[in-house]
């Protein structure tokens, strides 16, 4: 019975699922074929699109496929999570003279610390003040005893690896050595100029700087033209070319070399540089900003900014208050501590060096196939001091863009000779046609001074070294000149006037007769130096110096106003 009723059931199920087959046949025969392979068609696709977002086409991922060739893939140790920016910077191996082999045995097995690894910096573009501001805001000094020691950022950390062991017959230089080349510039004569063409050398090579023999190794199998038949050539880094000062000026020897362990072998490295190196002197006329700037700050600018901070200085005739004075300059274009010429025993290899500064003439640059042959300009070097210096202002003030706002004048006082003897009623008749006036001498403290200068739109002195000043005025600000009495156009245009226009200012002048000259009160009239004033610089600097640089300037007012009116009108253009 109850078989029977199952079988019933069943019977009945099979004949429901018949008639609901049947009616899902007739379902799709009205259906068309096209429409239903659309729909295939359209099916594969989105099948096809799903597998391939979701696969992965590399069946084994390696950790380091960064790398270069070059670099282990089995040992990465520290380096594995370091990004592939990071660099190696003026590397440093130090190295010992071999004793005997017990020495070279410890030496082999004592690992090499690299301390220049930092983040490497973007390309910088010298006429571009915002990349020097920049290098100056990501540098920092350290005041680490190994001089070419990488600084510390101030952002970051030094990051220090070790690169296998200091072994000195196995270690090798951090930059691959360039073809061994040595040249000279030596020309001293252009245009009348010829203090403006001091002597100096280029090196590529193995390069060995001894400061303790005061001697650049030059390691080549012969001697190059550039040196004498001896193998030596002696010259004195000093970017000025005069007669006068250079027996104070310590020599430096090149000297070409070999590596044969004979008496003409050079000394072994103590500490390798991943960087070029350039030597020059502060010693001269330094102390004087205007010789500062012409005799060091311009050349060091010309020879080592396209290093872009990448270069170690050593500095001959070490002066520490110099150093000190001109830390941001220096900072600037190196990122490494200057080496002391004077008192460093240790021998530095290179594999490029520069020996002497290029320089053209008094605070002015041209473009020159060798001596210039990236065409850096004054303006270039003007953004380069502004940015040193971290000063902020680039062009005047417009006047009446502001209202009650008045263009700001800066009288640099003199305290020796060429005084303005009225200075005060001068501000006076400033301040009353329009002009807000500070008076102030320059003085030791640059960044001050630079600071004060850039937050003027008008420079006005005697003629003198305090016009210098005039590269850290902003661009188309209006330096003006009082020029004192005797023939001074040709010095007053050539040191002062030339340079002003080169660096972008509006230039003005001023020739005072020789009633505003304190020289009527000493001679009289028909003395020769009212009579024939360029007789008096045919006896030369020290007649000059003596009669005619020793005046002093009182102004004829109503004379002088005009000039005043002349800067106000240049600064509404």
């Amino acid at each position: 019975m109850a078989s029977s009723a199952y079988s019933r059931t069943q019977k009945n199920s099979l004949e429901r699922k018949s008639r609901y087959d049947g009616r899902l046949v007739k379902n799709l025969s009205k259906i068309e074929p096209k429409k239903i392979g659309i729909g295939l068609v359209a099916g594969c696709c989105l099948v096809l699109l799903t597998y391939i977002s979701l696969a992965k086409f590399f069946a084994i991922y390696s950790p380091v496929f960064w790398l270069s060739e070059d670099q282990a893939p089995t040992k990465l140790s520290n380096t594995e999570t370091l990004p592939k920016e990071i660099v190696a910077r003026n590397e440093t191996v130090e190295t010992k003279p071999d004793a005997n082999e017990e020495d070279e045995e410890k030496t082999s097995k004592k690992p090499t610390e690299v301390d220049q690894l930092q983040q490497r910096e973007p390309e910088l573009d010298p006429t571009e003040e915002n990349d020097f501001v920049n290098l100056g805001d990501k540098v920092s000094r350290t005041t680490n005893p190994t001089p070419s020691t990488a600084p510390e950022e101030s952002s970051k950390s030094t990051i220090s690896e070790l690169y296998g062991k200091n072994d000195k017959s196995k270690s090798e230089p951090a930059a691959p050595r360039a073809e061994p080349k040595l040249t000279c510039d030596d020309k001293s004569v252009d245009e009348g100029f010829p203090y403006a063409r001091p002597e100096y050398c280029d090196m590529s090579g193995d390069i060995r700087i001894s400061p303790k023999q005061l001697t650049a190794f030059f390691v080549s199998p012969s001697t190059p033209p550039a040196l004498a038949p001896s193998g030596e050539r002696r010259l004195r880094p000093y970017a000025r070319k005069d007669n006068f000062l250079l027996p104070g000026v310590r020599e430096v020897v090149l000297k070409s070399a070999g590596t044969d362990g004979t008496d003409n072998s050079a000394p072994s490295c103590t500490t390798t540089h991943a960087v070029p190196a350039v030597v020059f002197s502060v010693a001269g006329y330094t102390g004087n900003f205007f010789h500062d700037t012409a005799d060091v700050l311009i050349p060091l600018f010309l020879t080592s900014a396209h290093y872009k901070g990448e270069v170690q200085f050593f500095i001959t005739n070490y002066k520490p208050w110099w150093v000190h004075k001109y830390q941001p300059v220096l900072r600037k274009l190196s990122r490494y501590e200057p080496i002391d010429f004077d008192s460093d025993s240790g021998v530095h290899c290179f594999s490029h060096a520069t020996i002497g500064l290029v320089r053209d003439r008094d605070l002015i640059i041209y473009p020159n196939p060798t001596r210039n042959p990236r065409n850096y300009s004054m303006v270039d070097f003007t953004r380069f001091m502004r940015a040193a210096y971290g000063l902020p202002r680039a062009l005047p003030a417009a006047l009446g863009e502001e209202p009650g706002r008045k263009p700001r004048m800066l009288i640099i006082s003199r305290g020796r000779t060429r005084k303005l003897l009225n200075l005060r009623e001068v501000a006076a008749m400033a301040e009353e046609m329009g002009f807000r006036v500070d008076v102030s001498e320059a003085g030791a403290d640059v960044p001050r001074f630079a600071e004060l200068v850039n937050s003027c739109d008008v420079l006005l002195a005697v003629h003198g070294a305090g016009l210098t000043n005039q590269v850290f005025l902003p661009t188309r600000a209006v330096m003006v000149q009082i020029v004192p009495w005797g023939k001074m156009d040709w010095m007053a245009t050539n040191f002062y006037g030339q340079p002003a226009r080169d660096m972008n200012l509006k230039y003005v002048e001023y020739y005072i007769s020789r009633e505003e000259s304190t020289l009527i009160d000493r001679y009289p009239k028909d003395h020769l130096v009212f009579t024939n004033p360029l007789a008096i610089h045919g006896q030369g600097w020290k007649a000059l110096a003596d009669i005619i640089m020793t005046q002093d300037v009182k102004l004829d007012l109503w004379r002088f106003r005009p000039t005043l009116l002349e800067t106000l009108n240049l600064l509404q253009e």
